[in-house]
């Protein structure tokens, strides 16, 4: 039973030069065609199903005007919810009092703040800019209007960071009090602006550090490293992405979203005359019971908790060690069973992805 929905607003006022996710800058017509295919796209699509979770990604959601963020919400309301629903969008700090309130009409009840470095030092390299004092007034604001989740992305290993701005950075971020924070080493991905101009973020040695320097700081401080790249404070972790790690259906709508439904796993189409025009969907992948078993494994042990044993029998009629021969992984504790759970121990999370491939199908 799909609960969850992703909605993809492309649209940017500003291009990071980091970004690699499928994004243009902003123009109000074209926004507002893209609205007018989204809302046959969701039309076409969703059964009505109750959902409990929505998540409004970009892009730059928080770039579009009034106007078409009156229109995305007339989209949304086409959804039926839960009461207790989490509805996540996402925002930069540039976002207006009159938007916060808009958004909070609209029953937006979880924000995400794109914060990324604090330092500035590192704002022309990433083209995106930033100050304390606006960062501390916004969030300030979201909290006066009625905003008590909100998650704050931080990015570091920028070339030439160390340490010790990493603390500043962190000392910041916990000021703000934030119930949920996201953290990602910077990576320099093929096609963007970072890519091109041969930017060098730091070694790997010191990006090892630096990962597990932000987990002492933040679980000795009340948060919990429940996956990889996220903490939070108790009851603040995010329902929606939980969905994903824990292999359960959802929709994607927008261009380049992703859903997951019936066994099939899809990918809309980057092409945003092909969107406009209606050809949604660029790839079908049809999921049998070793790709399913593959990705149930793969997204649960991202987790803190891991692997519940008991459901994963229950749901495969099958154990985990009968599918794969991964001795190797428990001798060399990359891998422990305990509490009937099955997980990776924090000292080997940085070296995730390597334990991972092993249950590649």
């Amino acid at each position: 039973m799909v609960k969850s929905a992703y909605i993809h607003i492309p649209f940017c006022k500003n291009i990071c030069n980091y970004c690699s996710f499928c994004k243009f800058f902003y123009n109000e017509e074209m926004a507002s065609r893209y609205l007018d295919s989204l809302l046959q796209e969701v039309k076409s699509k969703y059964k009505g199903e109750l959902l409990d979770t929505i998540y409004v990604g970009g892009g730059t959601p928080s770039d579009l005007s009034i106007d078409n963020l009156n229109k995305l919400f007339k989209i949304i309301d086409i959804f039926k919810l839960e009461k207790d629903y989490e509805f996540t969008f996402e925002c930069n700090f540039d976002i207006s009092n009159e938007k916060l309130k808009l958004l909070k009409e609209h029953g937006v009840n979880r924000l995400s703040f794109g914060i990324e470095p604090i330092n500035k030092e590192y704002y022309s390299d990433i083209n995106r800019y930033n100050s304390k004092k606006n960062i501390i007034n916004k969030i300030k604001y979201a909290r006066e209007i009625g905003f008590d989740n909100i998650n704050g992305d931080l990015m570091y290993g920028f070339h030439n960071e160390n340490t010790d701005i990493l603390k500043n950075d962190l000392d910041f971020i916990l000021n703000l009090n934030l119930e949920h924070i996201s953290t990602y080493s910077l990576m320099i991905e093929e096609h963007t602006k970072l890519y091109l101009n041969d930017y060098k973020n730091v070694d790997e040695e010191l990006d090892n550090k630096m990962y597990y320097m932000i987990h002492d700081y933040l679980i000795n401080n009340n948060y919990s490293h429940y996956e990889v790249s996220n903490y939070a404070k108790d009851g603040y972790y995010s329902r929606h992405n939980n969905k994903y790690w824990m292999n359960e259906e959802y929709y994607g709508f927008g261009i380049s979203a992703s859903g997951y439904i019936s066994n099939i796993r899809y990918t809309n189409t980057r092409s945003i005359t092909n969107y406009i025009n209606g050809e949604y969907v660029y790839e079908n992948e049809e999921i049998d019971i070793d790709s399913k078993i593959s990705y149930e494994i793969i997204l649960g042990l991202r987790l803190k908790d891991g692997i519940n044993l008991d459901k994963f029998y229950n749901k495969y009629n099958k154990k985990i060690e009968d599918i794969y021969d991964v001795s190797d992984l428990f001798d060399n504790k990359y891998l422990v069973k305990e509490n009937n759970k099955l997980y990776i121990p924090y000292d080997k999370w940085y070296v995730m992805n390597s334990i991972l491939i092993r249950f590649v199908r």
